[in-house]
């Protein structure tokens, strides 16, 4: 819930925090501080996790049934609302502090638990078996026998830079924000560095771009910088559309200052006075909530005109997208923020020489922009410290698919994909294998179990023929059809193409329908069509490595990736498909083949009725048989069996 501030606080967050960067507080200020921060609490506080995810998981009854019980029981108290902490797999998930007494974290708090778990907590007892763990807090008594969340399985193998106010803080509060820290970096650029020094800065830092290709950022910002425009543009690429990618939409609703304070920065830094950010039309609850922190923002003179009373004036602007996925790319964002198709141009020229308007522009995605403010107030040198000598800094992935603790994590880079799966993400649920991952979404590579010890650095990567992407991570186990899989990616890019290259919109249709025919079932070819099908078999990785080769744009340049690290890894199960015409997995429904033991089958009649297609023939009370020329492999009567009578063949 949105909090008011009287005017007395706004003067001082403003003139004793964000002004005062030695912390040079007095003991009554520092008090003051701890109140704002909410290391101490004078009132029992609620926050609730009403990010996205959160609200799939039913955080919202959450939050009525938290309001009914503090109005029923006429308890002073004070609910906030907050973004995502990352971990998925336990929301809604549910904090509650009261005066003295450190934080606690409770998991899977659904509406009918919030009677019983707050009624505990306000009595000075815990309920152990939500319990995720007590946030440190030297300033506060510890609970007894509670483990710290940040030692929790899921987050003691993360290092959370940008991560670590997200579903901490509010992100409908700037006091929140600015209390913590938030704002005093853009404030100490605008007032004490020129923008040549922010630009060597960042150089020093070696921060590359998030986003794809790992350019340097410093660079690319002095690029823009050096080139002469009478307007400069700033955008932040937030056009998140790879599946099972959702960093950049949990950013912007768990902490969206700090998205705010790093394109500032680098608008202070190139020398632009307006910034767009970019974001999907379908991520309204994110973009509310960006709306609404520029807003206060602008209230505080932190943008708009003569910031700071510096002389820098900035605005940033935001513009929603209908999805598109190659629109994720630089050149067609541009155009698409110009209100023209959105079809990538080939380089050179770049976006820093002429980009938005034919003026130099600087494209940096979410990621990339929230380590800003950081670089700024701990220092370059400090930056380097982190992750790895060919790629600093921390990574943030999200582990989706079959995996046991699902979310977003923050990874100090060069982390191999072998602990984020089995350290963080506890392997496959129900002790099932873990097969491969698929790094990347669409444009991305999978890799086999064997090679997850394989690092997430931009280099380690390269070799393998791959970039980091979204950081999208979908962990695939033994019932996954690599086959399948790669068809599902494919039949994706194939329709997310702008059309503008040959090789790219003609070469994802044309390896679709190789995938299509090798999962058909042969009864529905003819003898043309059986050559046609083990002619395209024989063409697929030399058409994959054409398309690489020669499309305009990373789209099509990278489309290619999930098929030729699929035959790489995987060869034998697209061999299977072709020449045994079977599917091991039972994924490829053209391919299954369903049979009904008669000595398990009792006749109950349940698969005949249920079956679309006639395809099973019986009488009541005697076993059934399918007839294979009608069936399509649906898997209905499959399901839908109670006694285990029908098999996969």
């Amino acid at each position: 819930m949105k909090t008011n501030i009287s005017e007395e606080t706004r003067s001082f967050l403003i003139d004793s925090v964000l002004t005062n960067l030695a912390n040079d507080y007095s003991k009554e200020d520092s008090e003051k501080l701890s109140i704002l921060r909410r290391e101490k609490v004078i009132k029992p506080t609620v926050f609730i996790e009403t990010g996205t995810s959160g609200i799939a998981s039913g955080a919202m009854e959450t939050l009525e049934a938290v309001e009914k019980y503090i109005k029923d029981h006429s308890i002073d108290a004070d609910i906030v609302e907050v973004g995502s902490n990352g971990f998925w797999t336990e929301e809604p998930i549910l904090d509650v502090q009261i005066p003295g007494k450190a934080r606690l974290s409770f998991g899977r708090v659904t509406a009918d638990r919030v009677d019983d778990l707050l009624s505990s907590v306000l009595n000075k007892t815990v309920n152990y078996e939500s319990i995720l763990g007590q946030y440190k807090n030297p300033k506060q008594e510890m609970w007894a026998n509670i483990p710290f969340i940040h030692l929790h399985p899921f987050f003691i193998n993360q290092q959370r830079v940008i991560l670590k106010d997200t579903g901490v803080i509010s992100p409908h509060s700037i006091e929140d924000y600015i209390a913590n820290g938030g704002y005093r970096s853009f404030y100490k650029i605008v007032l004490n560095y020129t923008p040549v020094n922010v630009c060597d800065l960042m150089e020093q830092s070696e921060l590359r771009g998030r986003g794809g290709g790992g350019y340097l950022t410093g660079k690319k910002w002095k690029n823009a910088l050096n080139t002469e425009g009478e307007q400069k543009y700033i955008i932040c690429n937030a056009e998140e559309s790879d599946p099972g990618a959702f960093m950049d939409r949990a950013l912007a609703e768990g902490d969206p200052h700090r998205l705010l304070e790093g394109i500032a920065i680098a608008a202070y830094a190139v020398g632009a006075g307006n910034a767009y950010i970019y974001v999907r039309s379908d991520y309204s609850r994110a973009v509310n909530i960006l709306r609404e922190a520029i807003r206060q923002a602008k209230e505080y003179n932190i943008l708009g005109q003569n910031v700071f009373e510096s002389g820098f004036s900035i605005n940033i602007h935001i513009v929603q997208s209908a999805g598109a996925f190659v629109c994720g790319e630089e050149t067609a964002l541009i155009r698409s923020l110009e209100s023209k198709r959105g079809m990538p141009w080939s380089k050179p020229p770049y976006p820093t020489e002429t980009g938005l308007f034919n003026r130099p522009t600087v494209v940096n995605n979410v990621e990339t922009l929230v380590n800003v403010p950081a670089i700024v107030e701990n220092g370059p040198a400090w930056f380097r410290t982190l992750g790895s000598p060919s790629s600093r800094g921390t990574k943030l992935f999200s582990l989706a698919g079959k995996v046991n603790r699902k979310g977003f994590i923050e990874v100090p880079m060069g982390t191999t994909f072998r602990d984020i799966v089995y350290e963080i993400g506890n392997g496959a649920p129900e002790g099932r294998k873990i097969k491969a991952i698929q790094i990347g979404g669409p444009l991305g590579i999978c890799l086999p179990e064997s090679r997850l010890d394989v690092s997430t650095g931009f280099e380690s990567l390269r070799e393998l023929g791959a970039t980091i992407f979204s950081g999208g991570l979908v962990i695939l186990d033994e019932k996954v059809c690599m086959v399948h899989m790669t068809k599902y990616y494919m039949d994706f890019l194939r329709n997310e193409t702008c059309g503008k290259c040959i090789p790219c919109r003609e070469g994802t249709r044309r390896i679709y329908e190789i995938l299509e025919a090798i999962t058909r079932k042969p009864r529905e070819e003819s003898n043309h069509e059986t050559l046609e099908r083990f002619k395209g078999v024989v063409q697929l990785e030399n058409l994959a490595n054409v398309i690489h080769d020669t499309s305009l744009c990373g789209l099509g340049q990278n489309a290619s990736n999930p098929v030729l690290s699929a035959l790489k890894w995987f060869r034998e199960e697209f061999e299977e498909h072709i020449f045994d015409r079977r599917c091991a997995t039972g994924t490829c429904r053209g391919l299954r083949t369903f049979r009904i033991d008669p000595d398990s089958c009792n006749g109950c009649n349940i698969c005949q009725k249920k079956c679309p297609e006639n395809a099973i023939i019986g009488v009541p009370k005697n076993p059934h048989f399918i007839v294979d020329e009608k069936c399509t492999g649906c898997g209905i009567c499959f399901e839908s069996c109670k006694f285990n009578a029908i098999f996969i063949k």
